[in-house]
């Protein structure tokens, strides 16, 4: 290591955000960013341990000390070569992943990890203002035809993996750009859209052909799609939300998270609505049922937007201010987290579920919550009333949507409803049909959805070629 005190002499430095009334008056990205000494300062405390444990927490096997010396001693460049060989897209993970490497690091032991995330940020963001991150084109064609359907983090890192050994790849979106939730999902504040546009041009220049507005299953025929082309890989994501089929569920005013962020997301990006109904929180008690990322994006485009009030419910009870290192650590660790959404103005009850909506006129006004056991079901003499003129349902997703693509090919699913594919050859049940990202796997994060991706396109050029030089 290039400083092997370095963790004796400094402090984590934390990444600082613009104040909670400047930042809510608009949707762009509001943290401010370390200066270059600073963040050489916090690689140098990347301590000399016997086994770096950030390997294991990261899903994308990033050589984190590397470029944790590398940016030490100020090589930028090499660091992300470094970076880049192991990770496609470490612009999106180094501004939304929760950064698991980090609850693994040594120095969490004492509650004082690498600031791993934030050297991350800045490497690659080094690289795009210095010009180091130029497409990259094949030497030679293969003549083998691929093709990608669903253009979020999964696909996209197949997508660039497979285009740079010289394979034809073409991806089908059914949106009108590319991203998938980092596009729609994520909002503004979290993921500038920018951010995912420069990569979608990147793999453009690198040969990659989009196809947007083509739903496959739909508009395109999914079987056609297999007889065109030499393998398929299915990315589409797992898009079916859980929902909550309480007394009075079918009044107006009760949408799913994922009706909501992505019309924020469209209205921040200049892109038509379409034919739905605006669903805006203005001027309304807002509750978030879900205490998730999903659920803290909603409480943040909610106080955007000039919602008088925002309750997020949890039916999990209150974790821990702190865990337990000894029996957690290096392992990703159950405790209280408040994210910068939640500092913008919300309350928070953890340990209860919604039990019943009531309303006037067809739309909703209150909501019944009641405390529950710990078998999560509703305790009898807890019931409270709380307003609500919005109900927002995020409590995640269940598996991919089967209706349409799935069905018509009629590929095989596992217990839950996920796309039944090992994580070796990532195959179908299905010849030429490959499956990758949160479809396969069921709802996680974009480094696994990126890992998945680099994965599955290694296993596809290997079945293609009959070898590969393309890593795991």
């Amino acid at each position: 290591m290039g400083k092997v005190t370095g963790f004796l002499e400094y402090d984590r430095q934390e990444l600082k955000y613009q104040p909670a009334a400047d930042r809510i008056r608009h949707y762009n990205e509001f943290t401010l960013p370390l200066g270059q000494p600073d963040v050489e300062r916090q690689a140098a405390r990347c301590m000399e341990c016997g086994v770096p444990y950030c390997h294991r927490g990261c899903p994308v096997n990033n050589q984190i000390p590397d470029w944790n010396d590398l940016v030490y001693d100020g090589d930028y460049e090499t660091a992300s070569k470094n970076l880049h060989s192991t990770n496609n897209f470490p612009d999106f993970t180094g501004r939304i992943c929760p950064a698991p490497c980090e609850a693994a690091c040594t120095l969490n032991l004492f509650d004082s990890p690498v600031t791993i995330k934030t050297i991350e940020a800045t490497i690659v963001e080094n690289a795009w203002e210095k010009g180091w991150l130029a497409p990259e084109l094949p030497k030679t064609k293969t003549g083998k035809k691929v093709a990608i359907v669903g253009a979020g983090p999964a696909g996209l890192a197949a997508a660039q993996q497979l285009a740079r050994v010289g394979h034809e790849v073409h991806v089908f979106e059914k949106n009108a750009r590319a991203g998938g939730l980092l596009r729609y999902g994520i909002p503004d504040f979290k993921l500038d859209k920018n951010v995912v546009e420069r990569r979608v041009q990147q793999l453009v220049a690198e040969g990659v052909v989009f196809h947007f507005g083509k739903k496959v299953g739909v508009d395109v025929d999914a079987a056609a799609l297999v007889a065109d082309h030499d393998a398929v890989l299915l990315s589409g994501g797992a898009e079916k939300p859980r929902d909550l089929p309480a007394p009075g569920r079918e009044l107006s005013g009760i949408h799913f998270a994922m009706e909501f962020l992505p019309q924020q997301n469209r209205r921040v990006s200049d892109e038509p609505l379409g034919d739905v109904e605006p669903i805006l929180a203005a001027g309304k008690h807002v509750v978030v049922i879900g205490g998730g990322d999903t659920g803290s994006d909603c409480i943040g485009t909610s106080v955007r937007q000039g919602a008088l009030s925002v309750t997020q419910l949890e039916i999990m009870p209150r974790p821990p201010e702190k865990e337990d290192k000894l029996a957690t650590w290096p392992n990703w660790p159950l405790k209280l987290r408040t994210s910068s959404s939640h500092e913008e103005g919300s309350e928070r009850i953890f340990g209860v579920t919604a039990t019943k909506f009531e309303g006037v006129d067809g739309r909703v006004k209150e909501v019944t919550i009641q405390e529950v056991d710990a078998r999560f079901q509703p305790v009898p003499g807890t019931e409270k009333v709380i307003k609500a003129d919005l109900v927002l349902l995020a409590m995640g997703f269940v598996s991919p949507v089967h209706e349409g693509m799935l069905q018509s090919l009629g590929v095989a699913l596992n217990g839950r409803g996920n796309v039944e594919a090992n994580e070796e050859a990532y195959k179908t049940s299905i010849p030429k049909v490959y499956a990758a990202g949160d479809m396969r796997r069921g709802q996680s994060l974009v480094v696994w959805a990126i890992r998945e991706g680099r994965q599955a396109a290694r296993a596809i050029d290997l079945d293609l070629m009959g070898k590969t030089e393309l890593p795991r």
